[in-house]
This record gives structure tokens, C-alpha cells and sequence, in this order.
């Protein structure tokens, strides 16, 4: 048995913020991991994709170029160099942390997959490891749908299709959420044709519907087929290395084809294999990790942190979980899950960022709720750049005069948009905000300026609104 004083289950984005401050103070520390280091951040999401994001953005914009008086001639895209400068990004990310941790004497970087023989004892392969306290931080993995023939259909996940060496011909998206949308774009613009097809009646379900109705017209308008209300049934694959995926689009049945299928159909905690009930630890129905506001599981001495909680699906709010458990450890701070408050960003072309409650979420738990909205061509710093597409929602409690939300489809958005989590977080008063005098030409400067267009919702409707 090798002992240690704190064992990590997984290398993910919570594990380099525990070791910056457990290394510190002279810790001896075991890290399991049994695929890439690093997580889903640095190999297949936040690193890789927004490298890609960057060559899709330049290649938009070589072709607006006529736009702006610059004549670039023929627009092509060498997707070999493309991926050549993806690889090399990430590959960095993950070889720096894993030089960090080999480079240590204090870490011990365990290759495998870690399975609880007891409460405090890990197996990976023919090693025991066992240590006082524990943090399981092993993410979740793409969700596979029940879907006839999928078996024997060459599909890609959000992981493969970052390995394929050429752009899809035409690529079929299957999901129309955050990961879904942003990879339909990407590839659309490098060259793809892309069709979407998604279940609801609505992209981003858990989006207000006037930000999703804006960028799928936005989508629509590059040229990206979105199909809403259509249910997947069954998938076959075509001689030529294409595949057919049938879908009922209402109650009408159809059909499409394309050369590669993207399933993007949300994600599933990693936690199957742990052999949890070793331990004590609980899971809810969906298979994440129970715990409470310190990221406590029930289990003595075991924490659950990152994605694999169930309370954040995003780099930013996995380091948090990583902070919150060491305040709670070495009893400094007032860090809490519950006190949280949610923030993230759409790396769509224009973004989406998003912090707060929604409308409808504002509305259901009771709040006066104030709104103001302002379209980004009513942006000066929007209209400069030519990127006027989507808006800008303020949602502010009409009893306490505080921002209860802000959704900002349009340029910058995904910097804008952390302007209003530090004001809800500090719990700044509307009216001192509106005070406040911002650089111009800026889209920042405009949000203060939003506010003066507030009015009350109506958080039940006249009947004959909703007839």
C-alpha cells in the first residue's frame, strides 16, 4: 500500500489549482489518470476548439473582406495547417502539466484507471493507494444515445472529430446545444456543408427563446441547415463511407445525408467505473457525485469537484470547485458552492455570453423583474466592426435594484458579459452602475446606457396573449 496525504482522481482543470496550493505546504500528492492529462479542457474542449474558433473567424472574415475595402482575392482553407497549429496548441497545455507533476518530487503521477477498493483505497492496475483525503475530479464523457444502427456507423464525437485530417464534406450535426452549435460553425465555415438536427423546438433549451431564435437566424444566414423538432431514430451507413441518419420532423418522417455524423447529445459524469459504493459516496439519478455547499461527498475525507458534480459543465467553474474545497480544508475564506453565481460564454460567431437567470427562470422564482434590451447595431464600437448581429438583455430585480441576469448575443460578448458577473457578485446597485463612465468606443460602454430602457415583464399575461 503506498500512502499519501492527498489523492486526485483525474488531471482535469480542478487538479492544477489544488497542486499550486497543496505543493506549497510540502504535501506529498498522488494524480490518477487513465486518458489524457489535462481533461476535456486542454485535449478536446475549451483549448482546441477555440483555436479552431480562430481559424473558422479568420476565414469569415477573409471572405467579408470586399466589406471593408481590402481585396484578398480567393478565399481557401488549408485545414492540414489548420489542425497542424490545434495540435501544437494543446499538445503544450497538456505536455507543460504533465512536465509540472513528472517534475516534482512531491507529485506521483499514476497512469491508469482508479477504482475505490474501500473507502480511502485505490486501485489502479497492481497498485493500492490510499491517503487521508481524497478528490474524484474525472469529468464526464460524450452521452450516447439510444439510436438503431449506431453500432455500426463510423460517428464521431466531440473528441474524434478533432483527430479527423480533412474537413467533412457535409457534416451532420446531431444536437442543437452549446457544443452542437459551435463546432456546426466552425466546420461550415472551413469549408463544410452542415446540417443541425435537434430534438427541441428550440436551440439551447435552456437558453430564453429570443437569444436562440437570434442566432439560428445568424446560422441560417451562413448557410447552416437547422432542423428543430426532429427526433433521430435510426442511423445507416452508405458505401461511400457517407451515412444516413432518419428523423421524424414532427410527425413527418425524413431523411439526411452527409458524409461524417457528429453526435453532440450532452454529456455523462464519469463515474460508472469508480465502484463508488466501496466508499459511500452518492450519486443522484443521472450518475453525479452528491455533495454539499464545501464539495463534501458523503463519504469522510472524499471530495467531488469539477464536472463529475453535476454544478458546472466549464474550466472556470471547476477551478472554483478546486478553491471552494481548499477554503473549506485549511478554513480561510468564505467560498461557497451556493454562493456561486453562474457565468459562461457560447464560442459562436457572434458569442453568447450568459450570467445570472434567465427571464423565464427570473419570473418563476417570484422575482419583479425588470427588463432592457438594446440590438448591437445601436453599438457604435458594433457598427465600426461591421458585427451588428444579436443583442444585449439586462434583467434587474425592480424590488432590490439589482442585476438578476444578462444575456449578450453579439461581438465581445464572452468579455462583456464578466462585467456583469462582478456586479452581481458584488451586488452593485443599478443605479450606481449607471453612474459609471466606460471607455469609448467600446461595447462595454453601452451597458450602463441599456438600463434606461428597463420595463416591467409581465409575469402573467393577459388571456388574450396567450390564446
Amino acid at each position: 500500500m503506498e500512502t499519501f496525504d492527498y489523492l486526485i482522481l483525474g488531471s482535469g482543470q480542478a487538479t492544477g489549482t489544488l497542486l499550486g496550493d497543496l505543493l506549497p505546504r510540502g504535501a506529498r500528492v498522488a494524480v490518477v489518470e487513465g486518458n489524457q492529462v489535462g481533461g476535456s479542457c486542454v485535449n478536446y474542449g475549451c483549448t482546441p476548439t477555440k483555436a479552431l474558433v480562430a481559424s473558422a473567424k479568420v476565414a469569415h472574415q477573409a471572405r467579408r473582406s470586399d466589406d471593408f475595402g481590402v481585396s484578398s482575392g480567393p478565399v481557401s482553407v488549408d485545414y492540414e495547417v489548420v489542425k497542424a497549429r490545434m495540435d501544437r496548441i494543446r499538445f503544450a497545455s497538456r505536455d507543460g502539466l504533465t512536465e509540472w507533476m513528472e517534475g516534482s518530487d512531491q507529485v506521483s503521477l499514476v497512469r491508469g484507471w482508479g477504482r475505490f477498493e474501500g473507502p480511502k483505497t485505490l486501485r489502479v492496475g497492481d497498485r493500492r493507494l490510499t491517503a487521508p483525503t481524497i478528490f474524484i475530479n474525472t469529468g464526464t464523457r460524450p452521452r450516447t444515445p439510444t439510436l438503431e444502427g449506431l453500432d455500426i456507423v463510423p460517428w464521431l464525437d466531440s473528441a474524434r472529430l478533432l483527430d479527423l485530417e480533412a474537413v467533412p464534406e457535409h457534416l451532420l450535426v446531431l444536437g442543437g446545444g452549446y457544443i452542437g452549435l459551435e463546432f456546426a460553425q466552425v466546420y461550415h465555415r472551413l469549408g463544410a456543408k452542415v446540417t443541425v438536427i435537434a430534438s427541441g423546438d428550440q436551440l439551447m433549451p435552456r437558453e430564453d427563446a429570443d437569444v436562440a431564435e437570434a442566432l439560428q437566424q445568424i446560422l441560417t444566414e451562413e448557410g447552416i441547415r437547422i432542423h428543430l423538432n426532429a427526433r433521430a431514430n435510426a442511423v445507416s451507413p452508405i458505401t461511400d463511407r457517407g451515412v444516413t441518419l432518419q428523423y421524424r420532423e414532427g410527425d413527418r418522417p425524413a431523411t439526411a445525408v452527409g458524409s461524417h455524423l457528429l453526435i453532440a447529445t450532452g454529456r455523462a459524469p464519469n463515474t460508472d467505473q469508480l465502484e463508488l459504493d466501496a466508499t459511500g459516496v452518492t450519486v443522484d439519478a443521472h450518475g453525479y457525485i452528491e455533495v454539499d455547499d464545501c464539495l463534501r461527498t458523503q463519504a469522510e475525507g472524499i471530495f467531488a469537484l469539477g464536472d463529475v458534480n453535476g454544478h458546472g459543465a466549464f474550466t472556470h467553474t471547476s477551478v472554483n470547485d478546486a478553491e471552494i474545497a481548499l477554503d473549506h480544508l485549511f478554513e480561510r475564506g468564505d467560498r461557497r458552492l451556493s454562493s456561486r453565481v453562474i457565468t459562461y460564454a457560447l464560442f459562436t460567431d457572434p458569442p453568447l455570453g450568459r450570467v445570472g437567470l434567465t427571464e423565464k427562470e427570473a419570473l418563476s422564482q417570484g422575482h419583479r423583474v425588470l427588463k432592457a434590451t438594446r440590438p448591437m447595431r445601436n453599438i457604435s464600437r458594433a457598427r465600426e466592426m461591421s458585427e451588428t448581429d444579436g443583442f444585449v438583455k439586462v434583467l434587474v430585480d425592480a424590488d432590490a435594484d439589482l442585476i438578476l441576469g444578462a444575456s449578450i448575443l453579439g461581438v465581445h460578448g464572452d468579455e462583456v458579459i464578466n462585467m456583469f458577473a462582478t456586479l452581481i457578485a458584488s451586488r452593485l446597485p443599478c443605479r450606481t452602475f449607471r453612474k459609471t463612465v466606460l471607455v469609448h468606443p467600446t461595447v462595454s460602454e453601452l451597458m450602463p446606457w441599456t438600463l434606461d430602457n428597463l420595463s416591467e415583464i409581465e409575469s402573467d399575461p393577459p388571456e388574450e396573449s396567450r390564446m
